[in-house]
């Protein structure tokens, strides 16, 4: 019999208890552990402000119109991708999943899964040197269609990890610079740092590929990108993992997108669940999307095919979303498909 998204996630929830409850609603409410773990950080709060922000928009229902096909496709980093859903780089299996899976079968399940889906996945970095190997090695099997995100380190360290970027073919890269303040790099010896307009400046002058930086969460933080060179910036809060108490990245993503949104390109991440959470998402002012604690759970349970199962349920929730809101294509969905909650 075919494997399911709900066989998949019972199985993900055995192979990692104690860890994670692979809740069906995954909300960061019942987090067996914060971090390290799939939990937030500190209370938590963080992780939670993601969902609520996004819970607290409606979608205005719309079906009288002419839009009868869906569209879901889009160009970018000079990719060609069935649907704006990316998955997000998840990493650390030896201390967030205890060992109980591999960083290899980890990093390929997202990147192979992701690239037979017809989308990108991120893959990750840390103290030990097997996060970005597993990652580089997952993107070259796949053709180069992945994005290695690097923690802020030093500067020319940072550089030599592009190169090896290059080497595997990927077709972007990106720093996560909400990284900075990272406890298991530092007590591992290793730097992170915040970065100035002029490091992110030289980083991007030292490689042709599109330089991503992740974890941006104010106006002025995307000013600093856009005037540093950087192709594009991801709004996101490290999924409630770097910084406990900060708002979720829906709640200030729509400033951000209408400051900078015409010179960069603005990706989110945070609290994406379904479907109907990417085009949220999306009419706030994000050109693409990334998924992480869903996708782990389907790397967990079913490799590579889970992860493809997953994007593309999430991908049918999304034409069903803007069918239903009156979107034929990416271009349609704007601001007006949503209101925002109003209490009484």
């Amino acid at each position: 019999m075919p494997a399911t998204l709900a066989s998949i996630r019972e199985r993900a929830r055995v192979l990692l208890e104690g860890i994670c409850h692979a809740c069906p609603v995954c909300d960061g409410r019942r987090c067996p552990t914060g971090v390290p773990g799939m939990g937030g950080i500190g209370t938590g709060a963080s992780f939670r402000n993601n969902f609520t922000a996004l819970a607290a928009w409606q979608v205005n229902l719309r079906v009288l119109h002419d839009r009868k096909d869906q569209d879901l496709g889009l160009r970018l980093f000079g990719q060609k991708l069935a649907f704006p859903i990316l998955g997000a780089a998840v990493a650390g299996a030896r201390v967030n999943f205890q060992g109980r899976v591999s960083e290899e079968e980890l990093a390929r399940a997202f990147v192979l899964g992701a690239a037979e889906a017809g989308s990108l996945s991120f893959t990750g970095d840390g103290p030990l040197p097997e996060l970005m190997d597993a990652g580089l090695k997952a993107i070259k099997a796949a053709g180069g269609r992945g994005i290695p995100v690097i923690k802020p380190r030093e500067d020319g360290e940072i550089v030599s990890l592009i190169r090896r970027a290059e080497d595997a073919g990927a077709v972007a890269v990106g720093i996560d610079v909400d990284a900075a303040g990272l406890v298991n790099m530092t007590r591992a010896g290793q730097l992170v740092e915040p970065k100035t307009v002029e490091q992110i400046a030289g980083i991007a002058a030292a490689t042709s590929l599109p330089l991503i930086l992740k974890g941006v969460m104010t106006v002025a933080d995307a000013e600093t990108a856009v005037a540093g060179g950087a192709a594009a910036i991801v709004v996101s809060n490290h999924g409630g993992r770097a910084l406990d108490h900060t708002p979720g990245t829906a709640a200030v993503l729509p400033e951000i997108a209408a400051a900078v949104g015409d010179k960069i390109t603005v990706l989110a991440d945070g609290g994406v669940r379904s479907g109907v959470d990417v085009l949220k998402m999306l009419a706030l002012g994000a050109r693409a999307v990334l998924v992480g604690r869903p996708l782990a759970i389907a790397a967990i349970g079913g490799g590579a095919a889970g992860v493809r199962l997953q994007l593309e349920a999430l991908a049918d929730d999304l034409a069903v979303a803007m069918r239903l809101t009156g979107c034929g294509d990416l271009g349609d969905i704007e601001p007006g498909i949503l209101s925002p909650i109003r209490i009484s």
